[in-house]
């Protein structure tokens, strides 16, 4: 199918994209676009008109800042696949094919929060920070804070997020996924990452609305205990015709085990 009509804006920089945002509520930010095209086309979104962000380059690359790595929105998943950032270039490999990860952005993934991607979870697990830039100035958000429900992160309207700060001091990590044999998308996915302090942190992705830590595991590494079964109750996952809510609940198990061994 074709997508409805729409009108078409592209911004060079970052107070370009903003201005064009606060003068026209109705715009849709695009950058790869992987998540909103097949929707247009499929007229589940049909937004009357669109803000080409892809060309800002001070929204691109990566950079050692003193224990972090600053990662601009707009840098493809094909360039983390190839970079030293912790537990990320693990994740962009699970993520699409080589056409989805040569165009598509982390930047556009993290912001969209979809509830099955992969991302997420190692943004949680890793602790990375958001900035997000509007017409109010510039504000910092933790990970924690980010991922608000399905498809609803804590950018706002007539925001951007530009930037993600991830912590350089990780000592080990690892992403474990069961991955849905048509999409590719997680039906489970696993992250844990062990900090500097040697503590770690886990989360999971694909099971739920959106994007959650994994307390119970914590609890039990962290205190050098035998890791439990039922990390996670069924109640509160999602379930479908490819898998219920309690397999997936069974998968977060299996996951999480494996996912520590290869932590060590």
């Amino acid at each position: 199918m074709y997508p409805a009509s729409f009108d078409y804006q592209k911004a060079d920089s970052v107070d370009q994209a903003i201005a064009a945002l606060a003068a026209n509520p109705d715009l849709k930010l695009i950058a790869g676009g992987h998540s909103l095209l097949p929707a247009m086309k499929l007229r589940l979104a049909q937004p009357p008109a669109l803000l080409d962000i892809w060309g800002i380059q001070e929204m691109k690359g990566i950079q050692r800042d003193g224990d972090w790595f600053v990662v601009g929105a707009m840098t493809t998943h094909a360039e983390v696949l190839r970079s030293d950032l912790p537990l990320f270039p693990e994740v962009a490999g699970w993520v699409g094919d080589p056409m989805v990860r040569n165009r598509g952005t982390i930047g556009g993934s993290l912001a969209h929060a979809d509830p099955s991607a992969d991302y997420p979870a190692a943004a949680l697990a890793l602790g990375v920070q958001f900035v997000i830039r509007g017409p109010d100035g510039e504000r910092t958000v933790d990970a924690d804070d980010m991922f608000v429900g399905m498809f609803e992160s804590a950018v706002r309207s007539g925001e951007l997020l530009t930037h993600i700060r991830i912590p350089a001091t990780i000592q080990a990590s690892a992403y474990e996924k069961f991955r849905h044999p048509a999409s590719h998308y997680a039906v489970v996915g696993l992250a844990v990452a062990r900090h500097a302090d040697g503590t770690v942190r886990a989360a999971y992705t694909g099971a739920a609305e959106r994007a959650h830590r994994l307390p119970a595991l914590e609890a039990a590494v962290n205190g050098s205990q035998a890791i439990p079964t039922g990390l996670v109750d069924a109640g509160d996952l999602l379930g479908d015709r490819f898998a219920s809510a309690e397999y997936r609940a069974h998968l977060v198990d299996v996951l999480a085990a494996r996912a520590i061994e290869r932590l060590g």
